[in-house]
């Protein structure tokens, strides 16, 4: 007599399979995948730490090749390695390239000393505030308000975003270079983040 059932996958190739899944759902999407949602997914079959240490293989199995599964503040992407850059911007060079000095200045500055006001940033800059710099950094939501400072006027606070975590492929403000070098660092963070 012959037996129906489906033999049941060895360890080896259900691990296989999740790492699959796991790929296909990072590359479908339009943005970084976090745990929680990889977790739903799953249906909750797995834990986090073991979704943890799966990405951790899907991340391995990306050596030698030109994208990387990176971790930022909102999850889980692929990009394109640093290396291979110069051509996706000959290929299409309608993406943006570069941020402006000032944006750049003007981020580090909410960045290190967030929570600050407009007051604050020009402070610390010594120079007036260009509207459109920080209009940007709201359209972009790399920055949000969060409170205000107990002052006549109550100025707004302003705060960086997860969005801008992600923008510099930054998974905390620890991973922030030192102050010292700051307008310096976030011109070579620009330089080797994914363009969009």
């Amino acid at each position: 007599m012959m037996n129906d059932q489906v033999t049941p996958l060895s360890v080896a190739d259900n691990q296989h399979e999740v790492l699959m899944q796991l790929e296909a759902i990072i590359f479908a999407s339009e943005a970084a995948v976090s745990i929680a949602r990889l977790k739903e997914a799953f249906q909750n079959k797995y834990t986090k730490q073991e979704l943890r240490q799966f990405l951790q293989q899907l991340a391995m199995l990306q050596h030698g090749r030109s994208i990387e599964l990176v971790e930022t503040a909102q999850g889980f992407r692929f990009q394109v390695r640093a290396k291979y850059r110069n051509i996706i911007t000959q290929v299409w060079p309608e993406r943006p390239t570069r941020l402006s000095p000032t944006l750049l200045e003007t981020v580090a500055v909410i960045a290190y000393h967030q929570p600050v006001t407009r007051a604050d940033i020009e402070q610390i800059r010594g120079v007036s505030n260009n509207s459109q710099i920080l209009r940007s950094l709201f359209d972009w939501n790399w920055i949000k308000e969060s409170g205000f400072r107990e002052l006549p006027g109550r100025p707004a606070l302003l705060v960086t975003t997860p969005q801008f975590l992600n923008a510099f492929g930054l998974s905390s403000l620890g991973q922030l270079p030192p102050l010292q070098d700051a307008k310096e660092a976030f011109m070579a963070l620009d330089a080797h983040a994914p363009k969009s």
